[in-house]
């Protein structure tokens, strides 16, 4: 008997598919049967993806563009769709942050650069609403799919330091509950659009703020886990099980949704 969270021959295009957090959704997807889609700048990020991919039987296209051109994403679209006929799944996982647009320890918000403030609104919100717009059109056109966000611990909480992706992500967050709605009322109600919430996971971008040389944690990184009740970061895969279900019929009553997976941080008042 089919399960409910089989997404074998699903049609899935992801953005930030070469970091930490999107790489693993990447193999876990491609584990599940999916056909993946992974958009990138740089195609020479994801040989070895790739690679890990292609050595367990699954299926995968690179294909280069910019997830903040139109153009772009409609030539992908055109690229996908010729290919596989469908789109089943996106997966919104490209996201960071600029220095200018934090605040440092001796710094104030009247420090913030608007320059960076306004690349790091580009690139987590617009760049998840560009492709959203593109890649869900195509699932308007065939009436089902389901469009996963990535969002943020910085968006219930108040995080000090990261104040442009905070206030960006926390835009994306409305922009997907605001998208969800659309798709359900105007379209189809086989179309879904929801988000995941990670807490705290070692990435690229943000290990030096966490983890000192040595391995030891940061100042900031012991106060995460103060205020983290299982105590410990997330580990990559820890955000797969979310993910299979959101692009699954176990979801299909589930549009509009933000799940946290983060270990209880976001429930936590650390009293």
């Amino acid at each position: 008997m089919k399960s409910i969270f089989d997404i074998t021959n699903k049609v899935a295009v992801i953005t930030g598919g070469t970091g930490v957090l999107g790489s693993s959704a990447a193999l876990s997807l491609s584990s599940g049967g999916a056909k993946l889609i992974v958009l990138t700048r740089d195609k020479g990020k994801c040989r070895e993806l790739g690679k890990a991919i292609r050595s367990k039987g699954g299926e995968l296209l690179v294909l280069e563009g910019d997830i903040l051109s139109k153009a772009s994403m409609e030539a992908i679209r055109t690229t996908v769709l010729e290919k596989y006929g469908r789109l089943d799944i996106l997966l919104n996982a490209a996201g960071g942050n600029m220095p200018g647009a934090t605040i440092g320890p001796d710094q104030t918000i009247f420090d913030l650069s608007i320059e960076d403030f306004n690349q790091v609104t580009a690139l987590n919100l617009n760049g998840t609403v560009v492709p959203s717009l593109i890649f869900g059109e195509a699932m308007a056109d065939q009436g089902s799919g389901a469009v996963v966000n990535y969002s943020s611990m910085s968006v219930p909480r108040v995080l000090t330091r990261v104040a442009g992706y905070s206030a960006s992500k926390a835009a994306m967050e409305n922009f997907t509950r605001w998208m969800a709605v659309e798709m359900a009322t105007k379209f189809s109600n086989e179309i879904r659009v929801n988000a995941i919430a990670p807490g705290f996971f070692i990435g690229n971008q943000n290990r030096k703020l966490l983890i000192n040389a040595d391995g030891s944690f940061t100042e900031r990184g012991e106060a995460i886990i103060r205020n983290t009740p299982m105590g410990r970061f997330g580990e990559p895969q820890e955000l797969n099980g979310a993910l299979h279900f959101l692009c699954s019929e176990a979801s299909k009553f589930v549009t509009g949704a933000v799940i946290p997976i983060d270990g209880g941080f976001s429930v936590f008042s650390g009293v």
